[in-house]
């Protein structure tokens, strides 16, 4: 008998079984093997008593116990981290340490201190004061004076800033549940409705709109910090745009009315984008369609326009919410930020290829020549129009534009508006 004819014999004496028996076997057989090399390792490595477990996992969601456990721990953590920082009334003392310890030759334009000035206050300040005053801190905040000292305002200021942050931080954190260091939209939700009622600019408000504001102010942080849609914002970005400053700026009891119309998260700019979806909801049924959605603006969208839009927006039944139309205002109304050049460019992408080419720029034309024909306007040569898009793009590839190709041009526009004093 040969070997083929051997095997064959033994193949058919073995058994069948099923494929999930044949996976739980292996798995019991790989928890063995890898639980007795594990022992074996640990009882040879030295590593194992010197380093400790620095990795734990999270909480499954049916243990309760261990979740409140968790939350506790970090919120007794960040509370003590708080503490570590300038109250109010230590910055107060502070600034008349600067005031009274700054260096000589005195000026009547401002108040200068020297580097063993500044460590004598840092002395006098406290334990808490210690990380602001270093040698680094010192060095960072030079401007060329000729006895080597530095701005009294300007180090007040700079401590004033990085207590802000800190505090910020630990209060952002404190809404972290998961403790990953990002916030899910229903956290940004719980921070802002609790933080509406320290904000002066928000009281009048009616309660009943309390809902709305928040879904019109977490739709921003989410729009513009969340351009992969995953439903979280990353602290660490929270704190470094500029969204935060906006809302927080609603604290100024006689924050003039222009600056109010300007901010996304003021009272009336939140009105007039409600407002404007009330308007819009002409059956009034709580959501848009295409022929509603058709007049915002001016009404110059074309249907061609709105069909893309809600092929790729999220909808119901196909109508659109709240929260979708506020990721469509923002982006018509932010035009020219990176995130808003991704939500248009994801529309005009008809076949989903990532890159646009002259059949999809004329597909939007040939609905934007009907319009101007229909307002008695003289229509423009398409080739002449395509031609000029590429030049002014100037894409990698001479028959493609991807999103990229838009981001560039975009950024060398702001660099030259930027070297001539203008913003597109």
């Amino acid at each position: 008998m040969d070997l083929k004819e051997l095997l064959k014999k033994c193949a058919a004496k073995r058994p069948e079984i099923s494929h999930q028996k044949a996976f739980e076997c292996e798995s019991e057989l790989f928890i063995k093997y890898y639980w007795g090399r594990k022992k074996k390792e640990e009882g040879t490595d030295p590593t194992y008593s010197a380093i400790p477990q620095f990795y734990f996992k999270l909480p499954k969601d049916d243990e309760i116990l261990s979740q409140k456990l968790r939350e506790e721990a970090r919120a007794i953590f960040l509370q003590r981290l708080g503490r570590q920082l300038l109250n109010n009334n230590e910055l107060k003392a502070l600034w008349v340490l600067l005031d009274k310890y700054h260096s000589p030759p005195h000026s009547e334009e401002e108040q200068l201190i020297n580097y063993e000035d500044f460590l004598h206050v840092a002395t006098l300040g406290g334990p808490k004061c210690k990380n602001y005053f270093t040698a680094a801190v010192f060095a960072k905040l030079q401007h060329g004076d000729p006895y080597g000292r530095i701005n009294i305002m300007a180090l007040f200021n700079y401590i004033m800033r990085k207590v802000w942050y800190h505090q910020t931080r630990i209060g952002l954190s404190l809404y972290d549940v998961v403790g990953q260091g990002y916030l899910r939209e229903v956290d940004l939700e719980n921070y802002i409705l609790e933080l509406i009622p320290t904000l002066p600019q928000l009281d009048g408000l009616e309660k009943s709109f309390h809902s709305f504001y928040v879904c019109t102010a977490v739709r921003k942080f989410l729009f513009f910090l969340d351009p992969l849609r995953t439903g979280r914002v990353r602290i660490q970005d929270i704190l470094a745009c500029s969204f935060l400053d906006d809302l927080l700026e609603l604290r100024d009891v006689e924050l003039p009315k222009d600056l109010q119309d300007t901010n996304w998260f003021s009272a009336p700019s939140a009105l007039r984008v409600y407002g404007q979806y009330l308007n819009l909801d002409k059956d009034h049924n709580g959501m848009l369609n295409k022929e509603e959605l058709a007049g915002y603006g001016t009404g110059t969208l074309t249907k061609v326009f709105m069909d893309r839009v809600f092929q790729e927006c999220l909808t119901y039944d196909g109508e659109m919410d709240y929260k979708t139309y506020l990721d469509f205002v923002l982006a018509m109304e932010n035009r020219h930020e990176p995130q808003s050049l991704q939500y248009l460019f994801r529309i005009l992408d008809i076949n989903n290829k990532g890159y646009l080419d002259t059949f999809c720029l004329n597909y939007f034309f040939r609905a934007i020549q009907e319009q101007m024909t229909f307002h008695g306007q003289e229509p423009v040569p398409f080739e002449d129009v395509k031609d000029e898009i590429f030049d002014m793009v100037r894409p990698a590839d001479p028959y493609r534009i991807m999103l990229q190709d838009l981001l560039n041009w975009y950024l060398n526009l702001r660099t030259m508006s930027h070297e001539v004093g203008t913003l597109p």
